[in-house]
């Protein structure tokens, strides 16, 4: 690890919502298995307008709020839904082996009502032309903070 990086000034990485769910994307990610990720940008625009950039560090947080890795986007792109391509959709390390049921699951997952609160929008609606953004990383650091 880079002895100059102060991770604990680093952007939180929060991927879903603590419980089951995060718990499982943290473990693809240290397994290697999991290099991509997809958010909505309503949601990044509902942070500010805060949209992830391709050398951007940030620091992977599990569901005790533990942090456990440094991650380093190396791409971002912003991409229709309709325009989701098959390498990302193996590359989020979910077990998806086609498009529809990676599309199926996340569409599942940004109706639920957690998400809805979040995005601020019970009205919110999915259809291809909603707009994603699509990062592919890679870890620079495991982390063990008690020591």
């Amino acid at each position: 690890m880079d002895e100059n990086l102060d991770w604990e000034q680093l952007p939180r990485a929060e991927f879903a919502f603590p419980g089951p769910l995060r718990e499982t994307l943290v473990e693809a990610i240290l397994a290697g298995r999991k290099t991509t990720t997809t958010s909505l940008l309503a949601e990044c625009e509902q942070e500010g307008d805060y949209i992830p950039t391709a050398g951007e560090r940030d620091v992977l947080i599990d569901s005790r709020e533990q942090p456990v890795a440094v991650l380093e986007n190396t791409e971002v792109r912003i991409v229709r839904l309709g325009d989701v391509d098959l390498r990302h959709v193996i590359d989020e390390g979910e077990g998806d082996k086609s498009i529809a049921s990676w599309r199926a699951k996340h569409e599942a997952f940004w109706k639920t009502p957690e998400m809805q609160a979040e995005l601020n929008d019970p009205n919110f609606t999915i259809d291809d032309d909603t707009m994603l953004v699509l990062e592919r990383f890679r870890i620079i650091a495991r982390l063990n903070p008690d020591e």
